[in-house]
Formats: C-alpha cells, sequence, structure tokens
C-alpha cells in the first residue's frame, strides 16, 4: 500500500501550548498527531477529470467498472482548463492528484509527467488523430480537400503550437508555427488552385491540442483563399456535423479508442482520409513525485 504523510491541523496550536506549559515533551505530541493515509485516501478515491462527455471521461468511467480495485472511486467532471489548473496547484504543493491526461500536451513539457500503467489495456496502446471530411466535399471544394488529405505532422509540432498558445492566442500560435515550418506548410500546398473567399467549416472539439490542428488548417486554408469557421462542439456532435454536411471537415478525432465508438456509429456516413498525428496517447496521468506506477497499486474505497 502507497502511503503519504499527514499531520493534524491543529498540531502547531497543540505544540505550542506543550512548550510553554510542559517543557520538552514536544516529542510525544507529534508522534500522537502524525499519521499516515495512503494516497488513494489522501485523494478521496478521486480522479481530476475534464468535460462531461468527452472520450478521454468515458474511458476512465469504463476504467472504474474494469478495474476491482477502483470499486468506489469517483471520476470529477470538470473542464481542461480545471484540470490543468489542479493539477498545478497539487504540483506547487507537491501533494498527490491523479488526472485524466492525454498527450501530444504541453503539460509534459512544463511538469515532470507519468502514466499509469494499464494493465487491462482499458485506454488502449498509441492512439492516431484522424481527418475526416463530409462525403461530397472532393466535388465542392477540391482544394481544401486535396490540402485536408496531405495534412500531417509530428507530436512535437502540434506540442509547439500549444506552447506557444498559452502567451499568445492560437491563430498567433498557429501563424508563428506555420512561418517556422515553411517547407511543411508548402508541400500541404503545393500546386493547388486558390479559390476566392469560399466558405468553409471545420469542426472541432474543445480542447487545446484540437485548437492548434485547426488553427494551423485554417491558416493555411486561408492562404488558399478560403474564409474558415472553426466550430468547437462535444465529439458526438463532431461526427453527427460532418455525417449530416453541416460542418466540412475535421482534424480533431482520436482513434481506434478516444473516440472509437462514435467513429463506429457514423463512419459510413463520413469519409475517411487517415491520420493526420501518430503517436498520441490517453491515460491517468500523476506528477512523478508520487510513489505510484499503475492503476492496480490504487486500493478500492471501503
Amino acid at each position: 500500500m502507497k502511503y503519504v504523510k499527514t499531520i493534524g491541523a491543529t498540531f502547531g496550536v497543540a505544540a505550542s501550548l506543550v512548550l510553554a506549559g510542559c517543557g520538552d515533551n514536544t516529542s510525544q505530541g507529534t508522534q500522537s498527531n502524525e499519521e499516515q493515509v495512503s494516497i488513494s485516501q489522501a485523494l478521496d478515491y478521486t480522479i481530476t477529470g475534464i468535460e462531461p462527455g468527452a472520450g478521454m471521461m468515458q474511458l476512465t468511467e469504463m476504467a472504474l467498472n474494469e478495474y476491482e480495485n477502483l470499486k468506489g472511486w469517483k471520476v470529477s467532471e470538470s473542464s481542461t482548463a480545471g484540470m490543468l489548473t489542479m493539477l498545478d496547484k497539487a504540483i506547487q504543493s507537491e501533494e498527490p492528484i491523479i488526472v485524466t491526461g492525454w498527450n501530444p500536451h504541453w503539460k509534459f513539457a512544463t511538469y515532470d509527467l507519468k502514466y499509469l500503467e494499464d494493465p487491462k489495456g482499458t485506454f488502449g496502446e498509441v492512439e492516431n488523430i484522424n481527418t475526416i471530411v463530409r462525403k461530397d466535399l472532393k466535388e465542392e471544394h477540391p482544394t481544401a480537400y486535396e490540402m485536408l488529405d496531405r495534412f500531417y505532422w509530428e507530436p512535437e509540432d502540434m506540442e509547439q503550437v500549444m506552447l506557444d498558445a498559452q502567451t499568445v492566442t492560437f491563430e498567433e500560435a498557429a501563424k508563428k508555427w506555420a512561418e517556422q515550418n515553411q517547407e511543411k506548410v508548402n508541400e500541404w500546398m503545393e500546386g493547388l488552385q486558390s479559390v476566392n473567399g469560399e466558405k468553409f467549416e471545420l469542426v472541432s472539439t474543445p480542447w487545446e491540442t484540437e485548437e492548434a490542428s485547426s488553427h494551423v488548417v485554417k491558416f493555411v486554408l486561408e492562404q488558399l483563399g478560403y474564409d474558415v469557421t472553426i466550430t468547437p462542439v462535444d465529439p458526438i456532435i463532431m461526427f453527427q456535423a460532418i455525417a449530416n454536411g453541416e460542418g466540412d471537415a475535421s482534424v480533431a478525432p482520436w482513434l481506434p479508442v478516444t473516440h472509437g465508438s462514435f467513429y463506429e456509429q457514423y463512419k459510413d456516413d463520413i469519409i475517411d482520409l487517415g491520420e493526420n498525428l501518430v503517436g498520441a496517447k490517453v491515460g491517468l496521468v500523476v506528477p512523478s513525485y508520487m510513489d505510484i506506477d499503475s492503476i492496480e497499486d490504487l486500493e478500492p474505497k471501503e
């Protein structure tokens, strides 16, 4: 069982009274007010989550059912920003915390973090991020279709945009990345015919990973003459929008696990252009200072 130490909140006051009236009996007071609790108890059997409805949240709920030792655990609904605030607060105080995590993400460049091992494979292995488009996109917007079919970048590209976006807007961060990676951008645009202000809607999710990719694609499409709008929605709505033609394309689906159930539901009504990024990962994440390595190291709530 993994433990963390806690000291009773009243110890400081009690110790001062002992010092004032009883000489040097402080060691006995310290021992009586110091206790050990497990990491699971210190966390109140709670995993810090993100937006309800996110694929990551569904996978975490599945893990709570899959692992016997997670009996009685819960995942708190929050937002991505809220989760990151809680993570930062815990790390500043070197307190235990478990969060729903994924990479690429700037938090791995900012903090010393690790994934908990997942022996049952609930969170899958390496994930891909795919590009999906509506069925008639190639006929109506051949330039955009071809550019999206070519769009592919690396996890470190996405992380750089996300990191820059901590101090500037995603729009500015995407432009900066494109200007610094002009050769790659030129490959996506080479030989394509420009358009004249044709409207184009990218449907995304509210994750910072997708903010990064969507804004880079938006910037490139705008260089080709499109008037691009990014619409962030819940993952299920993203698939629905592409399937029914309300949106033109998305570079946000995480497959085969995170958004796998949504993909299976709508795969016959969309065109999948394949991976735009390989090497993504999702799972339960903790600060590296925590003395725990696996989901199975946690204990059930009695």
